[in-house]
């Protein structure tokens, strides 16, 4: 397994992740779990803090899915957020979870349901809403 880059997290998307994370049925545990040891190993810091290069809820994300070279652009947001438009990516997805915290250039090992992994690249961060002065989004 190889190392994961360290990743930065604000107080406000933990609150509300972990929210979400207690609220979820059981059913749901396995990708709870990967998301939760994710948090567990995250600097946190208040949102004003958090640095224009980091991956933060509802930012925009252009990412690199390494095995195919296949690039996205999606926005991270919550699940009761999705609005069926293939721009965005839950937080509970595999590839959401993957990308919060991520820093423009990190690379990250991430598992998938079907005991595969994701192996994805941040690329760019168009949109971040600490960045645009949005800290209670």
């Amino acid at each position: 397994m190889t190392m994961k880059p360290d990743i930065v997290v604000s107080s406000l998307d933990l609150e509300r992740i972990e929210d979400l994370l207690e609220s979820l049925p059981a059913s749901e545990h396995s990708m709870q779990t990967a998301l939760q040891e994710e948090l567990g190993r995250a600097d946190i810091v208040d949102p004003h803090e958090i640095p224009p290069t980091v991956v933060t809820m509802n930012s925009t994300v252009r990412f690199r899915m390494d095995a195919t070279g296949e690039e996205f652009c999606k926005t991270l947001v919550y699940p009761k957020d999705l609005a069926g438009d293939s721009g965005q990516v839950s937080i509970l997805a595999p590839v959401g979870s993957a990308l919060l915290g991520l820093s423009i250039g990190d690379y990250i090992e991430w598992p998938t349901p079907g005991k595969g992994m994701l192996k994805v690249r941040i690329m760019d961060i168009p949109f971040q809403p600490e960045q645009a002065g949005q800290y209670h989004r």
